[in-house]
């Protein structure tokens, strides 16, 4: 069996798991019904990706970049279908490190493995007006970046965040959203042109603060947040994770875009850095 053909088996051994697997729970006041269903939905979408990017492109199956996109789904996968988001209906640390695998691992994965040209062809579909957009996205890293942000500002929010707790549909919309925003951010952080690395490094900066602030008031909240869903010493560990652990990827991404833009002045090559 060729390797794209086995990728191809997985998917759909995940898309039948997602049919026979009851809801995960994560919202213990929502409807089993609609939880179910949202489950179904979520599994659904990241099969016809998946399976679009193996139709598109099997000659490139070996390749890293290939490796990259398929770890970056299999993180997704993880995140929203495996015990963590069990563990995330009870634990706001364990809530904390599904987000940020959502924003700071499967995102940039995504992105760096740049699937586009394979998925528009295994859906059968032009990609001209789509990057067309997608370039002019990756000169607003700023922009983006404020996007993100206000994303992560508004889900983090009590109301928003028991909301998104109790009601299965909007804990939907809300993983949608993050890993919409993030991958958009990465995108225009990872492609920006010469000129734009220096507007690239002060977003990762902006986000790298802002995200420090919100950690640090969870740390250092003296009560709980969101009511009775978490105790608060898990509330402050979870605050510790976006503070510290989250910081990670925004000073590794910072370091590797200075190192690129050297490198690039040193040849003085134009190209995209990813």
């Amino acid at each position: 069996m060729r390797v794209g053909d086995r990728w191809a088996l997985l998917v759909w051994v995940l898309l039948l798991a997602g049919f026979a697997t009851p809801a995960s729970g994560h919202s213990p006041n929502g409807d089993p019904g609609s939880e179910l269903l949202v489950s179904l939905v979520g599994m659904a979408m990241f099969c016809v990706l998946w399976l679009a990017f193996i139709r598109g492109g099997r000659s490139a199956l070996r390749t890293r970049r290939s490796w990259l996109f398929h770890g970056g789904l299999l993180i997704g996968v993880f995140a929203i279908w495996g015990p963590l988001d069990h563990w995330a209906s009870e634990s706001a640390s364990a809530h904390m490190i599904q987000h940020m695998l959502f924003i700071s691992l499967m995102a940039p994965l995504l992105v760096v493995s740049r699937p586009l040209p394979q998925i528009f062809t295994g859906l059968g579909v032009s990609a001209r007006s789509v990057g067309r957009t997608l370039k002019l996205m990756a000169n607003r890293p700023m922009a983006l970046g404020y996007l993100h942000g206000l994303t992560i500002w508004v889900w983090h929010l009590p109301f928003f965040y028991v909301l998104a707790l109790n009601d299965p549909w909007v804990h939907f919309i809300e993983h949608l959203s993050f890993i919409a925003t993030a991958t958009l951010f990465w995108w225009a952080i990872l492609n920006s042109a010469t000129r734009n690395l220096g507007l690239s490094l002060c977003s990762l900066l902006f986000t790298l603060m802002h995200t420090g602030i919100l950690g640090a008031i969870l740390t250092f909240a003296r009560e709980p947040l969101y009511g009775d869903h978490y105790a608060l010493g898990d509330q402050q560990l979870a605050g510790l994770i976006m503070w510290v652990v989250g910081s990670f990827p925004y000073v590794a991404a910072s370091i590797w875009i200075m190192w690129a833009g050297y490198q690039r002045l040193q040849k003085k090559e134009p190209s995209d850095l990813v």
